[in-house]
């Protein structure tokens, strides 16, 4: 990979929805070559696909919580736990850690009755589980980006 497939990147992070010919003139190529370099980046699966960024106020999910997990320490508990969250839409991100906590998770849900009805009927039933402990968040004051390209 080399700075210009990085300045691609980079490029298709701020706005993937660049046309061809605009992403070309933004990283100093023709469009032929930088359509090239983009099915080659897709194909090696560096770019992994393209998703549209969804205001969470405008679909009922502007109240986020990070949850931390402990889970039973035991391979079934942790597989069958991690798989059922697979069938909860409200985490919407998840992640295992090495020491305490064990999981954090990060929750959208329409409002703190929402979340608590979460809280009670999924998260504390969920197998496996022994603690769930919850930070409301304030205020987002860094968006999710993607990961930085360097050169």
């Amino acid at each position: 990979m080399d700075e210009i497939d990085r300045a691609i990147l980079r490029e298709l992070q701020d706005d993937g929805r660049l046309s061809n010919q605009e992403l070309a003139a933004r990283v100093g190529l023709t469009p032929s070559p930088c359509m090239r370099r983009v099915r080659q980046l897709e194909q090696d699966g560096v770019i992994q696909g393209y998703r549209a960024v969804i205001d969470p106020d405008a679909v009922d999910r502007g109240f986020e919580v990070l949850v931390s997990i402990e889970v039973k320490r035991d391979r079934e508990a942790i597989e069958a736990f991690e798989e059922a969250l697979q069938d909860i839409p409200d985490v919407i991100e998840a992640y295992r850690l090495f020491g305490s906590p064990g999981c954090l998770l990060r929750i959208a849900v329409a409002d703190l009755a929402a979340y608590e009805r979460l809280w009670i009927e999924k998260l504390t039933a969920l197998t496996g589980v022994t603690e769930v402990n919850s930070q409301i968040i304030m205020k987002r004051v860094k968006e999710p980006r993607g990961l930085p390209v360097s050169g």
